[in-house]
């Protein structure tokens, strides 16, 4: 039976089937009726643009979990279900005391994505949180646990989506949270604007966080996106020399493997902020957002999506890439 596949950038799309679980039993005794069909697992349709139907079967967890599993002198371990809205845990660590996930607040979708994305905000990744990774097999229903450093993670990008891609369902996440505050407020404009609150706290980030995205960020209630849409692109150190020549003022971030570019300025230097292309746009108020003024396809966002991978190419020399996933 077609149903509707939830999305945040409001895609009519749907699936042949949808299946829910909430417990990983539940979802062991799914798995061997997925075999020899397509299988998609979502979370809550944060980060994905449907070009097309899915002719397969969507998988989604209703796995609910947070409890704090061990603790030191300075960390507490909590492990969280991958069903559990990311924000809600990150508000929830908070009210407890610990600190860490504060500089990731109002970021969309669900736990089990942030150990698959890497999702990342304000110079802090889930990376940094994360100690190890609950899954099951798709192909045969055996429980796998993935320590940190097996996950592979770097910039957006984690073994879950790549070399293990569609292979494993994420059930929990475990994360290593600090008992005290530590501060990172090196990323933007975020100092400055905290400096001078008496009571720095990592309540106080979360907040100013929250009303920082807020403001430059569009509500998918009223107007379909994924979030950022593009990754900023890293470039030698050698070809950010060269740009800066011509663009003295061009914002960057020293990274280990070069020189980060903000893609939204990139984007913006071409002229696309606030544009529409068909009912695809570009938002009048962040460039690296693309948006659904109503109605468009997937196709069309995609057409915008190229068009603009294409002009920043011609006029920077520089690739830039979707972060949301193409389906």
């Amino acid at each position: 039976m077609y149903r509707r596949i939830d999305n945040t950038f409001g895609i009519e799309a749907k699936a042949n089937r949808w299946l829910e679980y909430r417990s990983e039993d539940e979802l062991r005794r799914i798995v061997p009726t997925l075999q020899g069909e397509h299988v998609l697992h979502v979370g809550a349709g944060s980060n994905l643009l449907f070009t097309k139907d899915f002719d397969g079967t969507v998988l989604h967890s209703d796995i609910r979990f947070v409890s704090p599993v061990s603790m030191d002198a300075d960390s507490v371990w909590v492990r969280v279900g991958a069903a559990i809205v990311w924000d809600d845990f990150v508000a929830y660590s908070i009210a407890n005391g610990w600190s860490g996930a504060e500089n990731l607040s109002l970021i969309p979708g669900e736990v089990g994505a942030s150990a698959v994305q890497n999702i990342g905000a304000y110079g802090v990744e889930a990376k940094d949180l994360i100690d190890q990774v609950e899954c099951i097999n798709l192909s045969d229903g055996t429980r796998r646990v993935f320590l940190n450093e097996e996950c592979n993670y770097a910039y957006r990008s984690s073994i879950f989506k790549h070399e293990l891609k569609g292979q494993y369902a994420v059930t929990y996440v475990t994360y290593r949270l600090k008992k005290s505050f530590v501060p990172h407020l090196d990323y933007g404009n975020l100092r400055e604007q905290l400096v001078s609150n008496p009571s720095l706290n990592a309540a106080a980030v979360r907040q100013k966080i929250i009303e920082i995205r807020r403001s430059k960020l569009p509500d998918p209630e009223e107007l379909g996106n994924a979030g950022s849409f593009f990754m900023n692109p890293i470039v030698t150190r050698e070809q950010f020399e060269a740009l800066r020549v011509a663009y003295p003022l061009m914002p960057y971030y020293d990274v280990p493997n070069g020189v980060k570019i903000p893609a939204g300025w990139l984007i913006e230097q071409c002229g696309w902020k606030g544009r529409t292309l068909g009912r695809a746009g570009v938002y009048e108020k962040q460039a690296l957002i693309l948006v659904n003024r109503g109605g468009a396809t997937g196709e069309e966002v995609v057409r915008l999506c190229r068009t603009i991978q294409q002009d920043v190419l011609n006029k920077f020399g520089i690739e830039i890439h979707a972060e949301v996933n193409l389906i």
